[in-house]
């Protein structure tokens, strides 16, 4: 078993001890997760990339957690294989940002 898949499986353990999965619909995950990141975000408002991860590391830990959760109980939901769903989505962009017109170019592909 993969740590994906053993992440997964914890993850869903804590969620079925709680009966929780009746709140569990593709909706009110992707909002959750969209809601953890921007916590993510929010600590660096008002701040450095650096002072932020500084101050905030503990709290973006915890904020990438959640993030991760989410994302990870959104694919169980839907069927999506997070490791096949990366790579393909990886393929996809190499084909998008060849390496010859994107190497250290912020650009994005639609400008090349």
């Amino acid at each position: 078993m993969s740590e994906l898949e053993q992440l997964r499986e914890k993850i869903l353990q804590f969620r079925d001890e709680r009966n929780w999965q009746q709140f569990h619909n593709p909706k009110d995950l992707a909002l959750s997760l969209s809601l953890e990141a921007s916590e993510l975000l929010e600590l660096f408002q008002w701040k450095t990339s650096e002072e932020a991860v500084e101050k905030n590391l503990d709290k973006m830990k915890d904020e990438l957690a959640d993030v991760l959760i989410y994302a990870i109980l959104f694919a169980n939901e839907t069927g999506i294989d997070i490791s096949s769903a990366v790579v393909e989505k990886i393929n996809k962009n190499n084909l998008k940002y060849p390496i010859e017109k994107s190497y250290s170019n912020k650009a994005k592909y639609t400008s090349f």
